[in-house]
């Protein structure tokens, strides 16, 4: 009989023997693989992002920002740096010592998968947005996509956004905000602007006097002064009349939308005395406008209300006041 050392070395069995050590190393392989990849998106994702990138809230807060592992310089890493940073941290910056809460052979596996899923010539498409993360339909978010990226800014008025960017606007704030803050972008620029909160108290009406000093103070109250015409003529006179008893509640005495209900409102009244407004220049567009009404914003029908020698007088008065210098209007 032959002893079982020497029928391993026989060429039939050894095929199947070295087959079956090399099976169980690359069984061995995936594990540490998908231990490493469980360990980073338990521990590392929140500051260095499923992709490895480091576009993440924590960013914006932390200084330096956490290591973004796709860029040509953390390639050259070496493995026992990485491994000592993940074991005993990294003093001056927000990456801390994991050595009290995972093995040894889980920070060298969690090493192992940054470097090849993100530091290596080609980088894994890896995608946090996914089923396999309870992302179902991921694509029913596209509208928002422009605002997550910064390429339409929070700061843009509601005014000048089409009605999938006010879709993707409300989509970005109930949904991907806590994620993807527009301050990770790279413009760094904040516009203040002045912003109601509430809606005026006790009643508020544009016609009326204030109804105290408090009310009077409000620094929208400059925006109920109305805008005084040039013409003299009847028409005008009248719709001045009709602009400020209907349409001033809104787009605010002077026209700029900047009073406290024009500020309240989203998305903001058109201001009239903004040079881009091109359709106060095309009389029938403007009619248009009025007589039914903008859909998916604060602008109502007016047909019921006033009547097409009514919505005349105020296309009048408003081209009279608020076009600009050197515009001119389509008569009627």
């Amino acid at each position: 009989m032959i002893s079982i050392t020497e029928m391993l070395r026989q060429p039939p069995f050894l095929g199947v023997f070295l087959a079956m050590i090399q099976s169980v190393a690359v069984a061995q392989t995936n594990a540490e693989a998908a231990s490493g990849e469980s360990t980073y998106r338990y521990y590392c994702y929140q500051c260095h992002a499923y992709s490895g990138n480091g576009e993440t809230q924590a960013r914006s807060f932390l200084n330096p920002a956490p290591r973004d592992f796709t860029t040509p310089a953390s390639r050259d890493l070496e493995e026992s740096q990485m491994i000592d940073a993940v074991s005993y941290g990294r003093e001056g910056t927000g990456m801390p010592s994991f050595s009290s809460v995972l093995s040894e052979a889980e920070i060298d596996a969690v090493v192992s998968y940054v470097r090849n899923a993100f530091m290596g010539e080609v980088r894994r498409d890896i995608n946090y947005h996914s089923e396999v993360n309870g992302w179902i339909d991921h694509v029913r978010y596209k509208d928002a996509y422009d605002f997550v990226t910064g390429d339409v800014r929070m700061e843009t008025p509601t005014e000048k956004l089409t009605s999938e960017q006010l879709r993707g606007r409300s989509l970005y704030l109930s949904a991907c905000i806590s994620c993807h803050e527009q301050s990770l972008n790279k413009q760094d620029d904040v516009v203040w602007e002045l912003r109601a909160v509430s809606y005026p108290r006790e009643h508020f009406s544009n016609r009326n006097e204030p109804i105290d000093i408090i009310s009077g103070a409000s620094p929208y109250a400059l925006h109920d002064r109305p805008a005084i015409p040039t013409s003299k003529s009847a028409n005008v006179s009248r719709g001045m009349t009709l602009y400020q008893d209907n349409c001033a509640f809104c787009h605010a005495a002077d026209g700029t939308g900047r009073n406290w209900i024009g500020s309240f409102l989203e998305p903001h009244p058109r201001d009239f005395t903004d040079p881009g407004f091109q359709l106060l220049r095309q009389r029938e567009g403007l009619k248009a406008v009025v007589r039914i009404g903008l859909p998916e914003r604060s602008m109502p029908a007016w047909r019921s209300v006033l009547s097409e020698s009514e919505i005349d007088d105020i296309v009048d008065y408003m081209q009279d006041v608020f076009m600009p210098l050197g515009g001119s209007a389509v008569s009627r």
